[in-house]
Formats: C-alpha cells, structure tokens, sequence
C-alpha cells in the first residue's frame, strides 16, 4: 500500500493533458490501476512511474483517447475481421469477460499492418471502458481484467511471416495494458507449438510463466470449471478435432471471431456512434485516419520473439528434411516396384 501512495504522489506532477489521459486510463479505479503497473514493475516505485509516464505520453501522442470514435473503413471492417481472429464469447463464473484469440488461424492479410494494430487498441479500450466498467456494475465489485483462450489449431511455420506485427501487439499490451489479463487458457494445440513452448517457457518471467495452463485437446472439460458452457468459445465445444477449424468468415453467429457476432457488431456500432459525436462536437475533425507509433520492445521481449524465430526455422528446416527423406524413400520404393515390374516382364518372356 505504501507503494501505491508513493506512486500516486509523484503521479500528481504530471501535465494537464496526461492528467486526462490518466483517469481515462483508471477508469474511477485509480488505486488498482496504478497496483497494475506496480505489480508489472515487480513492486518498483521508480520503474512503474516510468512505465505509467511513458503509457500517458503514448496515450496523449497518439491520441488513445479518440480510438474510438476512429471507425475502421467499412469496407475493411469484415476482412480485418475475417484475419484477425479475435471475440468475446462471454464471461466466467466470476464475471470476467472471456476474450478468445484464433493464434493459429489468424492470417493479417486482409490489410495494411495499420489496421489490425488500430483493431487491437480499439478491442482494448472497448474493453477497459465499456465491457469491464458494466461488469463492475453488474456484480457490484471491481472487475478489471479478464481471462484469454488461446486456440491453437492450423499453427503453422507460416507464423513466422506475422511474427513482427505480433510482437508489435504485444508490445503494445505489455506497455501500455500491463496485468489486464488474470490467466491464459492454450487450447488445441499442435506439435509446433509443443516444441516452441518448451523453448519458451523458461524464458518467462515467473509471474507471467503462472498466468499461462496449456491444456488437452479442445480444453472444454477444464473450461467448463471457470465458465459455463454457453461462455465457451466455439472452438472449445466439441472434443472433435475437426469441428474445432471453424470458417471465421461464416455467419454462425455463435462464432466469436464472426464479424455478424453481437460483440463485434455492437463494438463496431460503438465506434460509429463515438464517430458521429465527435463530428457533431467538432465538425473540422478528421475521423478514420489512426497511425500509431509501436514502442520500443523490452529486451527480454526481444529475445523471446527472437527465440520463436529460430525455433520456428529449425523445426521447419527438421520438418523440411523429414519431408525429403520420406519422398526419398517413396522414390527409391518405387525405383524398386518399377524394377521388380521390369524383371517380371523379361522373365515372362
């Protein structure tokens, strides 16, 4: 607690625009936004006052505040949806919100690298300031944070070509969104995965190594524990493993990741009525246009995605060569089965 006094002390120095910036960002839970950077700074005073200063000056510079009322271009809006594979699916037994991520399916190439990066802030701020604030409402205690299911399924070498805007996202939620999710839930999971984790793991830091269950197949039966079966996403469902690629660009509107979803729609829904307003509050606006500057990776982020980076190239080159060996073989079977034929027929003669 002395710590948190400390931090909001010197937190009282801080400009007229970042003043706004944070009580945006606190949402009227100044305390327990500030025990966030504090707990992302391991208890450091100095270094969580740094971490929070820079998110103010991001937050200011890049005008955060006005994401949401910055729709992404209609017509652009459905695909971003279609490759970023991202939804809410409901809330666990405790009343966090249940955010699911498509990791292995998700293939950014619907747009510009601008446009997911906008479509990931905006998920964020909708979050920090419409999802959690009604949840606090509704259960009438602080909620701010929420757990995130990972779904694994189609991870493929191919990965690799997105892993600089995804160690941008995750930059950018590591800086800017410290602590905001209370545990990650890896499901379906493939042997690239498998073998990259291993590699990984030590490499994270305990508290976030705590945050992370990998668990079997779809994962429904330890879900189900934590959230009702309704607040699934629907990639944990079913046992099958086939049932689990689902088509994000289906109308099902029981898939998260579905652009027709009532949580994207009513995001998107929100953006437009923040677009409007503004426009009414001030008509010289320019709406739409979002460009945000990526900070800086910590190191030791760095050398995690550096690490994915090798692992991924030595498994491919492993998963390269097992493929030529075995096409080797097939070859030098049907070298033999030619010969063997060729054999029958002179003896035939």
């Amino acid at each position: 607690m002395d710590a948190i006094k400390q931090l909001q002390s010197l937190m009282e120095n801080v400009d007229e625009q970042q003043k706004i910036a944070f009580k945006n960002l606190h949402q009227g839970y100044p305390t327990e936004m500030l025990a966030r950077f504090l707990k992302a700074r391991d208890g450091n005073v100095a270094k969580a006052q740094k971490m929070l200063i820079d998110c103010l000056h991001w937050r200011v510079e890049n005008e955060i505040d006005k994401v949401l009322a910055k729709p992404i271009p209609a017509d652009l809006y459905k695909p971003v949806r279609d490759s970023q594979l991202i939804g809410m699916s409901g809330y666990t037994k405790e009343g966090l919100p249940v955010i699911a991520v498509g990791v292995g399916l998700s293939t950014y190439d619907k747009a510009s690298d601008k446009y997911y990066i906008q479509s990931h802030i905006q998920v964020n701020e909708y979050r920090d300031r419409v999802i959690l604030p009604t949840a606090t409402k509704k259960h009438g205690r602080y909620i701010g944070t929420c757990v995130k299911v990972l779904d694994m399924t189609g991870l493929k070498f191919s990965a690799l070509n997105q892993l600089r805007l995804l160690t941008a996202i995750s930059t950018i939620d590591d800086l800017n969104y410290p602590e905001k999710t209370d545990i990650y839930y890896i499901v379906n999971a493939p042997y690239v995965f498998s073998a990259c984790w291993k590699v990984v793991k030590p490499l994270l830091q305990e508290r976030t190594r705590k945050k992370i269950q990998v668990l079997q197949g779809c994962g429904k039966e330890e879900l189900l524990k934590v959230m009702d079966y309704a607040s699934l996403p629907h990639f944990c469902k079913k046992q099958d493993s086939k049932s689990s690629r689902h088509n994000a660009s289906g109308s099902n509107t029981e898939n998260c990741f579905s652009f027709n979803h009532v949580f994207h729609q009513q995001l998107y829904n929100y953006t437009k009525q923040q677009a409007n307003f503004a426009e009414s509050m001030s008509p010289m606006m320019r709406q739409g246009s979002f460009y945000v500057d990526i900070p800086e990776p910590d190191p030791d982020d760095a050398k995690i995605a550096k690490t994915i980076e090798v692992e991924f190239q030595k498994l491919e080159n492993q998963n390269n060569g097992t493929i030529e060996v075995e096409f080797h073989k097939l070859e030098i079977q049907n070298n033999g089965f030619t010969n063997s034929r060729n054999g029958l027929a002179v003896n035939g003669h």
